[in-house]
């Protein structure tokens, strides 16, 4: 429920000012005050400073130019205080993580956010096809239900639009490193199973609620490319065996799929919308949907003097400039100034983090990449993934892959069978003594 609320914020109705996101970052202050008092002081890694002070110096820049131009439009001007609640909720997630299974780590924080993802899609189609489920959670929870019945949209609990499909997306992408890169994953063929599925799913279903889903999925394939060892003309023993389960999953999944589009309206209209880019190119020679068009078309609208580019208007709520484009929007408000400064502070956090969890430098390579991506499409950003992992200890993330050494050798090679080798418990428990 603490990942949901994490990944998925809403309010309530009753209490429409108090979002789950600042409930569990009160939750997370009173751990790290706990935990830290204890230790007699209060302890921030030198790395998250760096990044607090970027989103400081951001938070300052979007101040003047609301000042500046008079607008009192102080949208990102308290942004560091937005990143304090990211870094505190994640800091409830976190500790609990460690409480259940007494440490954290990449793996741990994957299989929670893959069954919370797989949880808000079931819920979708259920608030969509069974009345007493949507009355229940219109009636208790507020997430703007108002304008997505407007435009006809699948909604989850606190997953809707563009909000949710990022989201979706970078689980996606954790999803695939996860089981790409992780031993313990690679030697149980019903978990990979498992986790395949959950990636058909997430990225069928959260399509259906946000096509921006398609785009973390596309990163997420890719890692599943690169980690199969074509670079150096070969393919890795393990990679074999996870597509032999994606076919598997995909046997499976395919036909239902298409019998539901063939005998379900529900469906029917659903897959025509996830899949519009594919439906216009097998039925008109084209790639396009209706929303790119609609980008393409209308939402580039940049600066139209040199104040505006340097400094910006410090306008940016109330869709001013009538564009989502977060190029746009974020150059229009703070100007190049504040934009580069975002971008130099959601560049690092990936940077630092990519060092520390080296065996999922792809996943964290594809979030620095995915930001600029979704730029194209909607201002906003995904710090809140990144606050999760300054929380976890190098120690926690080595101990999930203390086996690593004894399956590769010092240039990378694979030199255990990690399916035929019968003392592997005995070589593990060994090791960890």
């Amino acid at each position: 429920m603490l990942c949901s609320f994490f990944l998925f914020p809403f309010s309530f109705t009753f209490l429409p000012s108090l979002n789950m996101k600042m409930v569990a970052a009160s939750v997370g202050v009173v751990f790290f005050l706990l935990e830290n008092l204890s230790q007699g002081g209060l302890f921030l890694k030198r790395e998250l400073l760096i990044a607090l002070v970027l989103a400081v110096l951001f938070s300052l820049t979007c101040y003047f130019s609301a000042e500046y131009n008079g607008t009192g439009d102080y949208s990102y001007a308290s942004y560091i205080f937005s990143a304090l609640t990211w870094l505190f909720a994640a800091y409830a997630v976190i500790t609990l993580l460690r409480k259940v299974h007494g440490r954290a780590s990449f793996r741990l924080l994957t299989y929670y956010f893959v069954a919370v993802c797989v949880f808000q899609c079931a819920m979708a189609i259920l608030i969509d096809n069974v009345a007493i489920v949507k009355s229940v959670v219109d009636t208790y929870i507020f997430q703007g239900q108002e304008f997505l019945e407007k435009v006809d949209r699948l909604y989850g609990i606190g997953a809707q639009l563009d909000f949710g499909g990022i989201r979706f997306g970078l689980v996606l992408v954790m999803l695939t490193s996860v089981v790409c890169g992780h031993k313990e994953v690679q030697k149980n063929r019903w978990l990979i199973f498992y986790l395949l599925f959950s990636f058909v799913i997430i990225l069928g279903l959260g399509n259906m609620i946000s096509r921006t889903t398609t785009v973390g999925g596309i990163f997420a394939l890719l890692i599943m490319a690169l980690s199969t060892g074509l670079e150096r003309l070969l393919i890795k023993r393990h990679m074999v065996k996870t597509y032999n389960t994606l076919l598997l999953v995909l046997f499976v999944v395919v036909p239902i799929a298409i019998y539901l589009y063939n005998t379900n309206d529900f469906f029917h209209e659903q897959f025509r919308f996830a899949f519009e880019g594919f439906f216009n190119w097998v039925e008109n020679g084209k790639w396009e949907t209706g929303s790119t068009n609609k980008l393409n078309e209308e939402m580039w609208v940049w600066p139209t003097d040199i104040q505006t580019w340097i400094i910006g208007t410090g306008k940016f709520g109330l869709f001013v400039f009538s564009t989502d484009v977060g190029y746009c929007r974020f150059i229009l408000y703070c100007g190049l100034i504040g934009f580069g400064i975002f971008a130099i502070f959601l560049t690092y956090s990936p940077f630092v983090l990519y060092k520390k969890f080296k065996p999922y430098k792809l996943a964290f390579l594809s979030f620095a990449l995915l930001t600029f991506v979704y730029w194209i499409k909607v201002a906003t950003d995904i710090f809140f993934i990144y606050a999760l992992f300054y929380w976890i200890e190098e120690e926690e993330e080595a101990l999930d892959h203390i086996d690593e050494e004894d399956y590769y050798d010092d240039e990378g090679e694979e030199i255990i069978d990690i399916d035929e080798e019968a003392n592997e418990d005995s070589l593990l428990h060994s090791r960890y003594l």
